[in-house]
């Protein structure tokens, strides 16, 4: 996937804002550099001028390693997926090694409603966000802070900024809310395509017609709708 500098910034200025960081925040950076989440761990702390703390690339799944480098290296930002997050939370000192951390991004599979509860019993203090988006469309284009009275499945929520949204049907018609449809993404996230992969390229980058002469969309295969509250709920994958 080819990703441009330009689309890169767009994301880790929106992350930036979006999250208060600053330089008194430390990042611990888990996860391998063949995954796009890594750009962030790594360039986040960079632009707000805080810490990253490195985690052995043979140990980044450990929860018992992790935390306690969590605790040792006072981490107060990382990024996640729901299965590791389930056991992380299982651990018996997780309350304590986690007393100063401070934001939990998690993203790459569905996160359950149980496990958003539990987060929130185990690690009230923390913030939970619930993060959503393919390669295709630089690291992430939506996502959602999760609240701990909040009831239902979490959703990916809204979209981050100069990013656009649409729910759409078979004939690339809007879908009311509260309807599936198939979600594509334009705006300023969206990659330039497959290296080397024309075919494949113009299979799921297409024409958007909601933009002048030469807008593109990308066609991501997950269904999904809009729940009354204007934040998108996943489904399911089309070829499912």
């Amino acid at each position: 996937v080819v990703v441009t500098h330009q689309s890169l910034l767009n994301n880790l200025l929106w992350r930036v804002r979006a999250f208060g960081w600053s330089a008194e925040d430390r990042f611990l950076m888990r996860t391998p550099l063949s995954f796009d989440v890594s750009v962030w761990e790594v360039f986040c702390p960079l632009l707000v001028g805080g810490a990253i703390v490195l985690a052995h690339p043979d140990r980044h799944a450990d929860p018992g390693y992790l935390l306690a480098a969590v605790r040792r290296h006072q981490v107060t930002v990382f990024h996640t997926v729901p299965p590791l997050l389930q056991h992380l939370l299982e651990w018996h000192a997780v309350a304590d090694d986690c007393r100063l951390l401070r934001d939990v991004v998690c993203g790459g599979e569905a996160m359950s409603v149980a496990l958003r509860h539990t987060f929130h019993a185990t690690l009230p203090w923390v913030r939970l966000y619930n993060s959503y988006g393919p390669s295709e469309t630089t690291i992430n284009i939506s996502g959602h802070p999760c609240e701990p009275e909040e009831a239902g499945p979490p959703p990916i929520g809204t979209p981050i900024q100069d990013t656009r949204l649409y729910v759409l049907d078979g004939g690339l018609g809007w879908v009311p809310p509260g309807v599936v449809g198939e979600l594509y993404v334009a705006g300023a996230g969206l990659a330039r395509g497959y290296a080397g992969r024309g075919g494949l390229t113009a299979e799921r980058f297409v024409a958007c017609p909601f933009a002048g002469s030469g807008g593109r969309m990308y066609r991501t295969g997950d269904l999904v709708r809009w729940d009354a509250r204007g934040r998108l709920e996943f489904v399911g994958r089309v070829d499912d």
